[in-house]
C-alpha cells in the first residue's frame, strides 16, 4: 500500500502534466474571444460626385469669307511642236534649243543647210531676168507691128500674133517672179525661228540629221504665263463668282506646292475663264487660272514648273451672320454639344452646315440657342441635362512649364476667366 507521500508525488506529477494543455486551451479560448469581438470602425466617407469634364468656347456670330480649296497641275501656255518646212541636212542647232533652255522671240534655233535653196533662188532670179528680156522684146515687136499696120505693111493677123506674144511674155514674167518669191521663202525656211519667248521641253534633232518636211524638231512652250486647270465641284460653285464672259472680272487665287517639303511660298494667280463643258466623270467645272512669270525670270520667287502639282485656294463669297464651329467640336458629322452657361448642363443638337472646310463647320447663327457655350472636348457619352465640369484654359506660365491645367470645380470655373 502506497504511503501518503508517494500518493502526493504522483498527484503532483499528474497536475504538472495536465497544466500545460489546459493553459494552451485557455489561451486559445481567450484569443478567439478577443478576435471575435466586434471592432468599432469609422464609417466610410461619402462618395464624391463626379462630373463630365470639358473645355468650352464662346459662340459668336461673325462674317465668314469662304475659301474654296482644290488641287491641280500646272500646264504650259501655248505648247508648240516645231517642225521643218523644208528638207535638208541640219547644219546648226542653237544652244538655246537644248532641253530646258530659254530662248527669245525671233531667235534662230535650228539651221538647215541652205546651199540647195540658195542655188534654187539664183536659178529663179535668172529665169526672171530671161522672162523680163523676152517681155521687152515682145513689147518692141508689138509696137513695130502697130506702126506698120498703119501703112498697110503688115496684116492684122501679124499684129494680133505680136500682141499675144507680148501677153505670154508678161505671164512668164509674173510666173518667174512667183518662183523667185517661193525660192526666197524656202531659203528663209532653212532657219527655224522662235515664234515667242519660251523654253524647250524636248529637243528631237541634232547636227547632221536629215530633216524632212513636217518632221518634228522639238517641243517648246511660252514662258510669259502658265495655266492651271482647277476642278470646282457643284457645291463649291455656289460660293464662287467665276468669270463666264470676256468682260467678267477675274477671281483671285493662291497656289502652293503640293509635293514639296515646305508650303511657305505662295504664287498669285487669277481665274480668267472657265471651260464650257462639265467633266464627264465628276461633273466638275474646270476654271482656268493664269500665273504670270511662272519661272521667276522677272521676280525673285521660286519657279513654278510645268507639271507641278499644286493646291489652290480661291477667294469666294462672304457668309454673313454665321457661326464658324471648330471642326474638332463637331461629332458624327452633324452633331454638336452645348453647355448652358447658367447651370452648366449639356444640350446636344444636330446641325445643317452651309459650308465646311478642313478647319471649320459653318452654320447660320440663328440656329444656335442663346446663352450657350460650345463643348470642345471629346466625351464618350453626353447625357442630356447632365452637369459638366468646365476645364479652365491653361495660363501662359503653366503652358511654358508644360502644365496642362488642373481641373477645378464648377464654382471655380466661374472664376477661371470663362466668358459669359
Amino acid at each position: 500500500m502506497a504511503t501518503p507521500s508517494a500518493w502526493i508525488a504522483r498527484s503532483a506529477g499528474f497536475l504538472a502534466r495536465a497544466a500545460v494543455p489546459c493553459a494552451i486551451l485557455a489561451a486559445g479560448w481567450f484569443g478567439f474571444e478577443w478576435i471575435a469581438d466586434e471592432i468599432d470602425k469609422p464609417p466610410p466617407p461619402a462618395a464624391k460626385e463626379v462630373f463630365l469634364r470639358t473645355r468650352v468656347e464662346l459662340i459668336e456670330a461673325t462674317d465668314y469669307p469662304v475659301v474654296v480649296r482644290t488641287n491641280a497641275v500646272v500646264q504650259a501656255h501655248n505648247p508648240v511642236t516645231l517642225a521643218a518646212e523644208v528638207t535638208g541636212k541640219v547644219a546648226r542647232v542653237s544652244p538655246s534649243f537644248l532641253t530646258g533652255a530659254y530662248f527669245s522671240d525671233g531667235e534662230v534655233l535650228v539651221e538647215i543647210d541652205p546651199r540647195d535653196y540658195q542655188t534654187a533662188l539664183s536659178i529663179a532670179r535668172s529665169e526672171l531676168a530671161a522672162s523680163q528680156s523676152a517681155l521687152k522684146l515682145a513689147e518692141l515687136n508689138e509696137e513695130r507691128k502697130l506702126r506698120l499696120i498703119e501703112d498697110n505693111a503688115v496684116s492684122q493677123a501679124e499684129v494680133d500674133g505680136a500682141s499675144a506674144t507680148r501677153e505670154q511674155a508678161e505671164a512668164d514674167v509674173e510666173l518667174a517672179k512667183t518662183r523667185v518669191v517661193q525660192a526666197e521663202l524656202n531659203l528663209e525656211r532653212t532657219r527655224v525661228v522662235a515664234p515667242f519667248d519660251g523654253r524647250v521641253r524636248t529637243n528631237l534633232v541634232g547636227v547632221g540629221q536629215i530633216a524632212a518636211v513636217n518632221s518634228p524638231l522639238g517641243e517648246v512652250f511660252a514662258v510669259d504665263f502658265a495655266e492651271v486647270r482647277l476642278p470646282i465641284s457643284g457645291e463649291q460653285r455656289r460660293y464662287l463668282d467665276l468669270p463666264e464672259f470676256p468682260d467678267d472680272p477675274p477671281v483671285r487665287a493662291t497656289l502652293r506646292d503640293a509635293i514639296g517639303g515646305s508650303n511657305d511660298h505662295v504664287w498669285d494667280a487669277e481665274i480668267v475663264r472657265t471651260e464650257g463643258v462639265l467633266d464627264a466623270d465628276s461633273r466638275d467645272v474646270v476654271a482656268i487660272a493664269r500665273v504670270d512669270d511662272p519661272f521667276g525670270r522677272q521676280t525673285s520667287r521660286p519657279p513654278l514648273r510645268i507639271g507641278q502639282p499644286v493646291t489652290a485656294a480661291i477667294e469666294g463669297q462672304t457668309l454673313n451672320n454665321v457661326v464658324a464651329l471648330p471642326r474638332g467640336a463637331v461629332r458624327e458629322l452633324d452633331k454638336i454639344v452645348l453647355v448652358d452657361r447658367s447651370d452648366q448642363t449639356l444640350l446636344s443638337m444636330n446641325i445643317e452646315p452651309v459650308w465646311s472646310d478642313s478647319e471649320h463647320v459653318v452654320v447660320p447663327a440663328e440656329v444656335i440657342p442663346e446663352g450657350k457655350w460650345l463643348a470642345t472636348t471629346p466625351m464618350p457619352y453626353t447625357p442630356e441635362g447632365s452637369r459638366v465640369e468646365i476645364i479652365p484654359e491653361a495660363s501662359p506660365a503653366a503652358e511654358s512649364e508644360g502644365g496642362a491645367g488642373i481641373a477645378q470645380s464648377s464654382t471655380d470655373a466661374g472664376a477661371s476667366g470663362v466668358a459669359n
